[in-house]
């Protein structure tokens, strides 16, 4: 069967029986200018998602439990990595089984819905609370309390999202890992003082608006 000879920085269908919606891309990986902006957008948006989140709930607690703040920023750093780096790899699979037309859909609507959900307090729930007593020690509790408390959530979510529409997966990963540090690290350090004093309404709304500004761009521009 005949195919077409790539030329570099094009898009080919595999082959002429290939299924609709399953491309190549022949040409360079994504430039310096595009993983800084992919990266910088992840960090925000998640940064901005992550205040008052279960999981930010969820620092305050281990905080105040165990009072040992660097084996607990240790454990959540860890968590994170894990559950986002799944996260986005499996964002990045999507782009190959999914579409074009349909992910672009999938994705703009998911985003619109992610602006929702960011405009509704969350709570912790009894169960991604770690248990009262613990041998596995403040780093293991932490890691695991975390990874399941993130199961499911929005930044998760999120990070699926942005893997499937941005090329570069590690930039997605770090920044959305660099969003949580941000928002959980000085709740871990300074606790309810920092939570009383910070305008969350208004900080859930601007992340509910650039939730919402990316589900539009992707349902008109891509």
């Amino acid at each position: 069967m005949a195919q077409a000879v790539p030329t570099l920085g094009k898009t080919f269908d595999h082959d002429a029986g290939a299924r609709p919606g399953r491309r190549v891309v022949i040409g360079h990986p994504p430039g310096l200018e595009t993983i800084v902006q992919t990266f910088a957008l992840a960090t925000g948006l998640v940064g901005l998602a992550e205040i008052g989140d279960k999981t930010q709930l969820l620092a305050l607690l281990l905080a105040a439990r165990f009072r040992r703040p660097w084996p607990i920023v240790a454990g959540i750093l860890a968590a994170t990595l894990l559950n986002h780096a799944a996260a986005g790899a499996f964002g990045a699979w999507l782009t190959g089984f999914v579409g074009p037309s349909t992910l672009r859909w999938v994705l703009g609507i998911s985003f619109l819905a992610m602006a929702l959900w960011t405009l509704v307090p969350d709570r912790l729930d009894e169960g991604d609370a770690p248990p009262q007593r613990s041998t596995a020690g403040v780093f293991m509790t932490t890691l695991a309390a975390f990874f399941v408390a993130e199961m499911g959530d929005k930044t998760q979510l999120a990070t699926v999202a942005l893997a499937a529409r941005d090329p570069s997966l590690w930039s997605v990963v770090g920044g959305t890992t660099l969003g949580m540090m941000i928002a959980n690290v000085p709740a871990v350090f300074v606790g309810d003082r920092m939570a009383g004093r910070l305008p969350v309404k208004w900080l859930r709304r601007g992340a509910a608006l650039v939730f919402a500004g990316l589900g539009i761009a992707t349902l008109l521009f891509t």
